[in-house]
């Protein structure tokens, strides 16, 4: 008898789903520490390239934001893809967004618009966020 009503409220549960009517508690991609650790990185740029100074905010501000931010995003975008082809090529992108980011802040730091302290969070947070990028892609194998 138990066992019955747990799969009629499986199915009940499962219907509502189907409508509309419940949704799913985490975000697909939010379950991904490889995401995790982007989203973190994607932030940190953010609050240190508000001290760079006014005549780089279209240069060297815009495209380390760009290149920080494309990185999470494209994690979201090939988790709501239905292969793990798509979701590898995503993978790539986001792998070669932060190569891009980790240039951009080595130009920054050589320019010294970044203080050392805030070089070197980055720094480990960019090396975290490629190292979960990097596993998540292997495992999609």
């Amino acid at each position: 008898m138990k066992r019955r009503r747990k799969t009629a409220d499986r199915v009940q549960l499962m219907r509502r789903y189907q409508r509309g009517l419940l949704c799913s508690a985490v975000a697909p991609h939010k379950r991904f520490l490889a995401w995790q650790e982007c989203h973190k990185l994607c932030l940190l740029v953010y609050k240190a390239t508000e001290s760079f100074p006014k005549h780089e905010l279209y240069g060297l501000t815009s495209q380390a934001r760009r290149a920080a931010f494309s990185a999470p995003a494209n994690i979201v975008e090939g988790a709501s893809r239905k292969g793990r082809n798509e979701f590898r090529h995503f993978l790539d992108i986001s792998l070669g967004s932060l190569s891009e980011l980790e240039y951009a802040l080595e130009v920054a730091a050589a320019l010294g618009y970044l203080k050392p302290q805030d070089q070197a969070a980055l720094e480990v947070q960019q090396k975290r966020a490629r190292i979960f990028t990097w596993k998540l892609k292997k495992s999609m194998r």
